[in-house]
């Protein structure tokens, strides 16, 4: 068992950005509910919902740090952000898409998976028809405000909304059920094994490590102390990225993983202890490279791990779906 190694020291960098980030965050905190909830309406999962959140929040840090005044109105410019934000998503993905040579379709194809694979993000509707009904049915905004949000006409708005609402009657909501890749099981069982060393050893050298919202690194080092320092919480003072005010009766021992499949994306929960019991504290989303590409058989290596623990409404909703006890963290580590 190896403990992980201490953290660099940041940057003056560092802490000239952070300051600005966290007076940013939590001024816009109370607006995170809406803002989820919007998000999570465009998008066709609550993890790409958290994500596009999360995006959203960046790029309004960067343009409000380039504005001559502050929003009059936030939570529309919020959702304008995200809307653009996702807007371009999906143009991206199409782009891709039309660049790739045609193949014939197989016979057995799941109709599903051909439209996520295609970016259409939920069933028949077109990206600026879901925005127009999600804004107006679920948000109550006027037609002449989602055109503003939308940078668009009222016209293109009801023109939207009517083809909107006829395709919203035959959305297909079928999940995908997947089974769980062996890698991911693999590291569950290395990380509740405490074996630092054989869980990195499923990682590639230049694999990507994400906090959502609070950090990204890449490389085994930067794994060794962002996995260490859950494996390890029961040595630390406190429980890291867990504020006071949220702690309740958390214990200071080590969380413990395990493997799902939720909509045919695999999860690792992270289960918390308690003195009232087991719940579910964050969730994490891996990417793996197939062992096929491997010239040298090692088996699948993780390429990508994202880490969900400033993340409520995602968590909630996927415990809810998994009829899973849940704590939440807030929306940030201080």
């Amino acid at each position: 068992m190896t403990e992980p190694s201490k953290p660099r020291t940041e940057s003056t960098l560092n802490q000239a950005v952070r300051e600005p980030w966290r007076r940013f965050t939590e001024e816009f905190e109370a607006l995170r509910p809406d803002l989820y909830r919007y998000c999570r309406l465009l998008t066709r999962s609550p993890w790409d919902a958290e994500d596009l959140v999360q995006d959203s929040l960046v790029r309004a840090f960067i343009l409000l740090g380039t504005s001559m005044a502050p929003p009059e109105h936030p939570r529309a410019w919020l959702f304008r952000v995200a809307s653009n934000r996702w807007l371009n998503h999906v143009r991206r993905q199409r782009e891709e898409l039309v660049a790739e040579p045609p193949q014939a379709a197989s016979p057995d194809v799941n109709p599903r998976a051909v439209r996520e694979a295609g970016g259409s993000l939920v069933a028949q509707l077109a990206p600026k028809e879901r925005a127009a009904v999600v804004l107006k049915e679920a948000f109550g905004f006027s037609l002449e405000e989602t055109a503003a949000v939308l940078s668009t006409s009222v016209g293109a708005v009801k023109a939207a909304l009517h083809r909107g609402r006829e395709k919203l009657k035959n959305v297909d909501t079928e999940p995908e059920r997947t089974p769980c890749p062996a890698v991911l099981d693999e590291f569950c069982q290395a990380f509740n094994a405490h074996d630092l060393e054989r869980l990195l050893a499923l990682l590639l050298d230049t694999t990507e490590v994400e906090l959502a919202g609070t950090f990204v690194g890449f490389g085994k080092e930067v794994a060794r102390h962002a996995l260490g320092g859950m494996m390890f919480a029961a040595t630390q003072a406190v429980p890291a990225g867990i504020a006071e005010p949220h702690r309740g009766d958390l214990l200071f021992e080590s969380p413990r993983f395990e493997g799902v499949t939720l909509r045919g994306t695999p999860l690792v929960l992270a289960y918390f202890r308690h003195e009232s019991g087991d719940a579910v504290r964050s969730f994490s989303r891996l990417e793996w490279e197939s062992a096929a590409a491997d010239p040298e058989g090692a088996g699948d290596r993780i390429s990508r791990l994202r880490t969900y623990l400033h993340s409520p409404e995602a968590l909630r909703e996927i415990c809810g779906e998994l009829k899973l006890p849940c704590r939440t963290n807030g929306y940030r580590n201080w």
